[in-house]
């Protein structure tokens, strides 16, 4: 089997989980939890509570990505743990639904903002996210340290970005205007789940540095490195910026506003500061398109070294070194998506998928200490047991809440996802043309 170069440092694979997290959430989001929690404290201790349970994940997956450092990631992991089934299942429903879905709604969204600058017609929009999506996919087709220096580029942007607005909200001495408390429902736990749901998708991103494992240099170090620090600071930027939006506009305010960092840069910096959201939204979702190219394709990689998918994309490109042809099937997909704008749909059914994917795999934690006791773990899951159950409560009462609140949705998202049962079968029974030997 082929396999891909070590050649992500830890500076690289830092910048992966800050690029992929960091994406329009932060600038979209808070007005959802505003709606749903009516408190500066509560707010706060949502964003906290989200950014907690994200970063048990990530210690799951440390620990995971410590004890198989190969490429594919969550893929290998759920392998390693339930069998060829639950991988090849989640792998199929990545690249058929989640992951192709959300670099098409990526795009879609750049280009929804690249018209407050301007003007786009349907056409013109669909274009420039076909566009972007090709652009990124080249810069990931021709070598993975070419999509890791860009990745650093964008994430350092954003961040600075994010700082200057952070920075303007505190140094200009604005307050939200007085107004007359509004009558609002009481506290209560499904406006907070709603809350809470919101932020843990604004910190989603995280898992898709596993797939990227393989090509991380010293892994047993540097993936728990990565994880950690990205996403602790992630959660220190999410709290500033929230900091920063109450420093400036009341909580109605923010609630009522569905371009919070715009409003609260306007306040703060004039129309000045609008323009420069906007330009810092353009720069996260490039950032976090490059993050998608240089991850998830290795995903489908690793599943056709197994003999789980095409043969094609097990192949490694002579010349850069990357799983070129399943970068290019990615984007090939994604356009696709965009073009026909089937995107909305699945991007809301892959919400639920990639959840009932992160609880198997935190679960697989304690599954391989029990049947895998002999494996190396140069990193032990802090506070476990008590952390990955933690974080398998929440999935479960996240998969839950959808299942009550979005039921069409949800169980759309389940029947796409059984689909992968009977292709996995066929292709189990495919000859050996039809697929890699891994």
């Amino acid at each position: 089997m082929e396999t891909l170069a070590r050649r992500l440092t830890l500076a690289d694979s830092v910048a992966i989980v800050i690029g992929l997290v960091i994406g329009g959430g932060i600038f979209l989001v808070p007005n959802l939890v505003a709606a749903n929690l009516h408190s500066a404290p509560l707010i706060l201790g949502a964003w906290i509570f989200a950014g907690v349970i994200s970063f048990f994940g990530a210690l799951a997956c440390a620990e995971l990505g410590a004890a198989f450092p190969a490429t594919g990631g969550q893929y290998v992991f759920l392998r390693e743990a339930y069998g060829p089934l639950a991988a090849f299942v989640c792998g199929w429903s990545s690249f058929t639904v989640a992951r192709t879905a959300q670099v098409a709604w990526l795009a879609v969204t750049f280009a929804l903002y690249t018209a407050y600058f301007v003007p786009l017609g349907g056409i013109a929009a669909k274009a420039l996210g076909a566009g972007v999506i090709l652009a990124f996919a080249a810069i990931n087709y021709r070598g993975v340290k070419a999509g890791a220096g860009v990745q650093k580029a964008f994430t350092a942007a954003k961040v600075l970005g994010i700082f200057l607005i952070v920075a303007g909200a505190f140094w200009s001495g604005g307050r939200p205007p007085a107004a007359a408390a509004p009558a609002h429902p009481p506290f209560s736990l499904a406006s907070a789940g709603v809350a809470l749901i919101a932020c843990l998708l604004a910190f989603d991103g995280w898992v898709q540095l596993t797939f990227v494992a393989g090509e991380i240099r010293d892994p047993q170090r540097n993936v728990l490195r990565a994880l950690a620090l990205g996403s602790l600071a992630c959660m220190a930027i999410y709290l500033l910026a929230n900091l920063a939006y109450l420093r400036v506009l009341s909580i109605p305010e923010i609630a009522a506003s569905e371009h919070v960092g715009a409003a609260a840069a306007e306040r703060a910096m004039g129309a000045a500061g609008g323009r420069l959201v906007s330009a810092i939204v353009l720069v996260s979702i490039l950032g976090t398109i490059n993050g998608c190219f240089l991850t998830s394709p290795r995903f489908y990689f690793a599943q056709a070294a197994d003999g789980l998918f095409f043969r094609k994309f097990a192949e490694v490109h002579p010349r850069f070194g990357t799983p070129a042809f399943a970068v290019a099937a990615q984007a090939a997909w994604s356009i696709l998506l965009v073009v026909t704008g089937s995107y909305e749909a699945l991007l809301e059914y892959a919400m639920l998928n990639m959840w009932l994917f992160y609880g198997l795999m935190v679960a697989a934690v304690i599954v391989l200490r029990r049947t895998r006791p002999e494996a190396p773990r140069p990193y032990r899951m802090w506070g476990y047991p008590a952390t990955p159950l933690l974080f398998i409560a929440v999935t479960v009462w996240f998969l839950g809440n959808m299942l009550v609140t979005r039921p069409g949705p949800s169980l759309a998202s389940l029947a796409l996802t059984a689909t992968g049962l009977p292709v996995y079968y066929l292709w189990r029974r495919a000859p050996a043309k039809g697929a890699a030997r891994g």
